[in-house]
């Protein structure tokens, strides 16, 4: 595959990301946030800075381990898989186009000032140019960011030093007057202003020297930039009267105007200009990187991974995000659409800190070659900062973050998933700690620890059927085990009971005898006994519970969908039941020597585990192990020496393809089973030539609620 040339040297890489980051979050922002905070709006420039410090210093470490182009989707995806590497790339290339269309409809208004000029032309005019730009090359893009920004901060630098002799202390009054909600909420807003200081990673790839550059880059660029907002935000509200500013779309040029004059509205105009265009190119670069790393990830069509021969750029990648600028430009108000998308910036730093927990902590081949201080604090602060800031946006810029969330998850779900099929780091590595927890589970249960069995007859199923369930029942309570036999009756409610109870006909004394020469054939005592009841589920329950009975055997066909959506009555029987349950899809039961136990690729359930193991060494058989995919490789070996039995280890395949019919197959039951009704992705048995039990563990056994969700996210 073509790859991209390392020529941005670390000049270019400052100048990328100051530019990134110098552009609407101190010509455009400061008066809106003027009139939410009001002279504080200095403090909540340097909060800001502070506040993306943690994902500075993890983005740093995180792209000298891997400096490739995509940035944070490159870390987020390897970090946290396929799903949330979606949800990074598609999110963060959006914002970014968005900040990218702010910038230069922002910048027009201070050009407006010069010339009579229609807003909209001109921007579109702007970003078609700086699209052609990015297309010939990065080198050219750096060349003139670099240019552009070395004009812009003079000016700026001009302006600062040139106002602040006028600085008047009396506009500082009330200063926190509106508050620490006041506070959070302009640091929110303004918190846009510092997103462009990672986009540097995002073009990683074709930095020179990453380890050195990228995180002097990062870290000076943030440094100098949060230096240079608190000083011009300073100034900007020392010398205007207070709420002269606020809600102005040209703050910086109102400002110079008070205290330099017609030349200084100039200045101050041409590095507006030039700083919302370098804004709009570093977005424009940056942005356009993401489909082109996600492409070669298979997460989007493999066209927007193409590479120019003649310039070494992902046209198509470029290309594509050019139309959604100019799109954007044309048609969308893009100052709320802005402020959605910086409410998603936040959401991608809080992932940024999680990412590179899930890194430090898995067992991937990672060596960064600069490393993050104070880990995790800062990771932790970078989290709990972030959505407390989130928790400031409002709902509708937490409302749009949640569409364009809830969009990227249906393309991963539509797209993404029938294609790709891995894990990231920190998928893996809960993995193998829920597969160490389900381990221990089982080195401690074991069901030989039953002591007695109900075996319950609902139905007149015949001596061999029932033979069937008591020799299963026999070889789950061996060695010195019990087995109680109960035929249940179920009457009308108008019928009594006593009538009933009363009669004892020939054939329930056939079936005490059966019982009786089952138990002296089987070698275990059996307790024959029927029950006629008015609900024949509430006396299964109670039968147990009065005998102790650490599983209940009964017989049960798989059920029609109609039946799992309407209710069963064996469902209320599995969620009251104070042992275990064992539905048993009847087929025969004579000495079985083959064994499988199936899985629907998470751990095996304890309880399922020791069942299968039990009926494998009572009838000296072999076991053996059954998943849909290769995720519980590393386990189910550990599982097969922890076993006291042969074991033997079988995939099932997507296509149909599986291991031969055994005697016996165990399956765990369903958590709920409405899904699986309509969702389950168990394997089916082939059926008749297999009995096949299912087991429900008793409540006190079933792993906590939130074990079981977090194997359902990780498996």
């Amino acid at each position: 595959m073509k790859g991209l040339k390392r020529d941005l040297g670390l000049p270019a890489v400052l100048a990328i990301s100051i530019g990134a980051m110098i552009g609407s979050g101190i010509f455009i922002l400061p008066a809106l946030a003027l009139e939410i905070a009001g002279p504080a709006v200095v403090l909540a420039y340097l909060v800001a800075g502070v506040l993306v410090v943690p994902a500075a210093l993890s983005k740093s470490e995180l792209a000298t381990a891997m400096p490739e182009a995509g940035g944070t989707y490159i870390y987020i995806e390897r970090g946290m898989g396929p799903l949330l590497g979606t949800v990074a790339g598609v999110g963060t290339w959006f914002s970014l186009s968005f900040k990218g269309a702010l910038a230069l409809v922002g910048g027009v208004p201070y050009l407006l000032l010069l010339f009579d000029l229609p807003l909209k032309p001109v921007a579109l005019a702007l970003a078609a140019v700086l699209v052609l730009v990015n297309l010939v090359g990065a080198k050219q893009t750096g060349r003139l960011q670099l240019a552009i920004v070395v004009v812009m901060l003079f000016a700026l630098g001009w302006f600062a030093a040139g106002s602040a002799p006028q600085v008047q202390s009396g506009n500082y009054a009330g200063f926190f007057d509106a508050g620490v909600g006041g506070l959070l909420a302009a640091t929110g807003l303004v918190f846009v202003s510092y997103a462009g200081v990672t986009k540097v990673a995002s073009v990683a790839e074709e930095i020179e020297h990453p380890g050195r550059n990228i995180p002097l880059g990062i870290l000076g660029s943030l440094a100098f930039t949060t230096v240079l907002y608190v000083a011009v935000v300073a100034v900007l509200v020392g010398i205007t009267e207070p709420g002269s500013v606020a809600g102005s779309l040209t703050p910086v040029a109102v400002a110079a105007e008070a205290t330099l004059g017609r030349v200084g509205v100039v200045a101050v105009i041409l590095a507006a200009i030039l700083a919302l265009v370098s804004t709009a190119n570093a977005g424009i670069l940056s942005s356009s990187r993401y489909p082109f790393a996600m492409s070669r990830d298979r997460l989007v069509p493999p066209s927007l991974s193409a590479i120019s021969e003649r310039f070494g750029t992902p046209t198509t990648a470029i290309t594509l995000t050019g139309a959604v600028l100019l799109a954007l430009i044309a048609f969308v108000p893009i100052l709320e659409i802005a402020k959605l998308a910086s409410a998603f910036q936040i959401m991608v730093f809080v992932l940024i800190n999680v990412a590179l927990v899930a890194f430090r902590e898995g067992d991937a081949d990672y060596d960064p070659a600069f490393t993050a201080p104070l880990y995790p604090w800062v990771q932790a602060f970078g989290v709990v900062s972030g959505l407390v800031l989130l928790s400031q946006m409002g709902p509708v810029a937490l409302g749009g973050a949640v569409a364009i969330t809830a969009g990227s998850v249906g393309w991963y779900f539509l797209y993404v998933r029938p294609r790709v099929r891995r894990n990231g780091v920190a998928t893996e590595t809960l993995r193998r700690q829920v597969g160490r927890d389900a381990l221990t589970e089982v080195e401690s249960a074991s069901a030989a620890d039953a002591h007695a069995a109900l075996v319950a007859l609902t139905k007149a199923v015949g001596p061999e059927r029932e033979r069937s369930l008591v020799s299963l029942a026999t070889d789950v309570v061996r060695p010195d085990g019990r087995v109680i036999v109960t035929r249940f009756e179920e009457i009308p409610d108008q019928a009594p009971l006593t009538e009933r109870a009363t009669v004892q006909s020939a054939a329930d004394r056939s079936f005490e005898s059966r019982m009786a020469a089952l138990g002296e054939a089987l070698d275990v005592p059996i307790e024959a006994d029927e029950v006629v009841s008015h609900d024949t589920k509430h006396a299964i329950v109670n039968v147990a519970a009065d005998h102790g009975v650490d599983a209940i055997v009964a017989e049960h066909e798989p059920l029609r969908l109609r039946s799992r959506l309407l209710g069963d009555p064996v469902d209320w029987v599995v969620r009251h039941a104070p042992c275990d349950v064992l539905l048993v899809d009847n087929v025969g039961y004579d000495r079985p020597t083959t064994v499988a136990l199936s899985g629907d690729g998470r751990p095996y359930p304890s309880r399922a585990v020791a069942l299968a193991e039990t009926i494998a060494a009572a009838n000296d058989g072999t076991l053996s192990l059954w998943s849909p995919d290769d995720a519980t490789t590393d386990y189910r070996a550990e599982l097969s020496a922890m076993l006291s039995v042969p074991v033997s280890v079988a995939s099932i395949r997507t296509d149909g393809g599986r291991p031969p019919v055994p005697d016996v197959l165990v399956r765990p039951g369903a958590d709920h089973r409405l899904r699986t009704a309509l969702l389950d992705r168990r394997p089916v048995v082939p059926s008749p030539g297999c009995t096949t039990v299912t087991v429900y563990p008793a409540a006190t056994r079933r792993p906590p609620l939130g074990r079981r969700l977090l194997e359902r996210l990780v498996f």
